[in-house]
């Protein structure tokens, strides 16, 4: 099996989407998932955060999916968007697809001094930073069980409070437990008056720190804790001898990619989402009914705010 780079391709993930209930195959190139569609005998592989696509990979994978009564597997590689190999992808036969993770991210280069990374922060930002210190907002890394029950309870309020999906506190608890046990995951807890008003799950995975979850309370925006909670995970990721922070994912014009981009990242642009398609008729119904589903399920998050 090839060295894996991403904390979703760590055996860590693999156990935990297995104890959530997924099917897992170890393969020669990494992880995969396979999701079962329900009433039939029919799945879908996920195969996320992999390597560079190459011919053999592709022809291996789709031999696991016919063995496996995949109708298609999903691939979204954690490389960088190179033309020549998304004309390979589409000349094996893969087609673009509903994506899970943005195509695009933010990374901030952690090599450079604290001086000089402040330096480097839009004048907004390090005017923010000084506030929430001003105000007396501490960060500190708290693993503990009552940290991440402020944590989960913060994380609902934020996504009420935006309207978007989540997983269940069941997922959250499991994905902490085993990513935490193996020193992946941390958990940033910022305090304001002696109240945990902002708290971010952080990975720590082969030299890159990544911001995948979070959750904070509107009462004490003034504080701008958001703010000193990012400078901090930098000097988190530095104080760990990592070298570069990937904020995960990056939306055109939503207000968190504004507040991301005061801390001077660089844009990185990934392959994007490819199927590779095993059942032909299957997988448009269901591209089909997938568009349905999804729809549903904003329209359940309006509701829910």
């Amino acid at each position: 099996m090839k060295k894996n780079t991403h904390p979703l391709q760590s055996p860590q993930w693999a156990e935990f989407r297995k104890q959530w209930g997924n099917e897992i195959l170890k393969t020669l190139y990494g992880y995969l998932t396979l999701h079962k569609i329900p009433l039939t005998k029919f799945k879908i592989g996920m195969f996320i955060k992999g390597p560079t696509p190459t011919k053999e990979m592709v022809d291996y994978l789709k031999d696991i999916g016919r063995k496996n009564n995949l109708i298609f597997i999903k691939l979204e590689p954690n490389v960088k968007k190179d033309e020549s190999i998304i004309k390979k992808l589409k000349s094996w036969g893969a087609t673009t697809g509903k994506t899970l993770f943005t195509p695009s991210t933010f990374w901030i280069d952690l090599t450079p001094s604290e001086e000089e990374l402040l330096k480097s922060f839009s004048q907004k930002t390090r005017y923010n930073i000084r506030v929430a210190q001003k105000h007396g907002v501490t960060v500190k890394e708290d693993n503990s069980d009552t940290s991440f029950e402020e944590y989960w309870k913060l994380h609902r309020e934020t996504t009420a409070r935006q309207g978007f999906f989540s997983h269940t506190k069941r997922y959250h608890q499991l994905m902490w437990k085993i990513l935490s046990k193996a020193g992946i995951a941390h958990i940033l807890a910022a305090k304001y008056n002696g109240e945990i008003i902002t708290t971010w799950v952080v990975f720590t995975y082969d030299g890159f720190l990544y911001y995948p979850y979070g959750g904070s309370t509107d009462k004490y925006k003034q504080v701008m804790a958001n703010n000193l909670m990012m400078w901090e995970a930098i000097k988190f990721g530095k104080k760990h001898n990592l070298t570069t922070f990937d904020l995960w994912g990056r939306e055109e014009n939503k207000g968190f990619t504004k507040f991301k981009e005061g801390y001077n990242p660089q844009v990185v642009e990934f392959l994007g989402t490819w199927d590779l398609v095993i059942n032909k008729p299957l997988y448009w119904i269901y591209r089909f009914a997938e568009t349905i589903r999804w729809k549903l399920l904003r329209l359940r998050a309006k509701i829910g705010r």
